[in-house]
């Protein structure tokens, strides 16, 4: 989630109000509220949820820590990445954590693959320069992925692809298609390949005075669960300031 944002998140702190010495830092924090979460057409919690993040970006290198929160405690997470980006190819690893709301029953560091409560996915971005186009491959390729039937890793796998079209800096309107690729996660680990995610998404800006807040509202349909949902969020970045 966070990779898609930050080419939109980037383009509104690239204005004149922003000071050289903040512009210039490699770090930067952020924190994302949102009316519901979800990730890959997946709900998440019910109850807005805030996203509070810390990110360092240099040379193509990025890492970035995340905390998940629900307000009503329905839902916590804490996710950790590394990503290389090369001009149009980006590949990353992330680690997805989902903590009891108060951590008293947490075992952060129970690493033993069967026991583990983290998801380790990898993942691979195209994103051509010249096109608003972008495909996105992961899979989880160790820890609590696991088979019901016989407590191998599943693989859960997941394919995306999106275009996105800029009005200007801070109007960008964007549609993304994704599928599970197997019997995994997306799907209950009962099917194989199905659609799962189709969101449709407008981000813009309220401006005040040289300074602009991200908005971006988004319609998200789940053709294999037959649901869908609206969205609003928020963001605010350290860049902005």
């Amino acid at each position: 989630m966070l990779l898609l944002l930050m080419p939109f998140l980037e383009a509104i702190a690239d204005n004149d109000s922003i000071p050289s010495k903040l512009s210039n830092s490699p770090f930067s924090v952020s924190l994302e509220l949102t009316t519901k979460y979800m990730w890959r057409a997946i709900e998440y919690g019910d109850a807005p949820t805030s996203f509070a993040i810390i990110n360092y970006e240099h040379k193509g290198f990025s890492a970035y820590s995340e905390g998940v929160y629900a307000f009503n405690g329905s839902h916590s997470e804490v996710d950790l990445g590394v990503a290389y980006n090369y001009k149009w190819l980006t590949v990353g690893v992330n680690d997805y954590y989902y903590p009891s709301s108060v951590g008293e029953k947490d075992h952060y560091f129970k690493l033993s693959s069967r026991k583990t409560g983290h998801y380790l996915e990898g993942a691979v971005t195209l994103a051509p320069e010249k096109i608003p186009l972008w495909l996105t491959l992961s899979t989880y390729i160790w820890g609590a992925d696991k088979k019901p039937t016989n407590d191998k890793n599943a693989y859960s796998s997941y394919a995306e692809i999106g275009y996105s079209y800029s009005f200007n800096d801070y109007n960008v309107a964007s549609l993304a298609v994704g599928a599970a690729l197997n019997k995994g996660f997306y799907t209950d680990y009962e099917h194989g390949f199905n659609v799962v995610n189709i969101t449709a998404k407008y981000a813009t800006s309220f401006k005040f005075g040289k300074f602009h807040l991200p908005v971006s509202a988004s319609y998200v349909l789940n053709p294999y669960r037959n649901k869908s949902y609206v969205t609003l969020s928020i963001y605010f970045n350290s860049k902005q300031l």
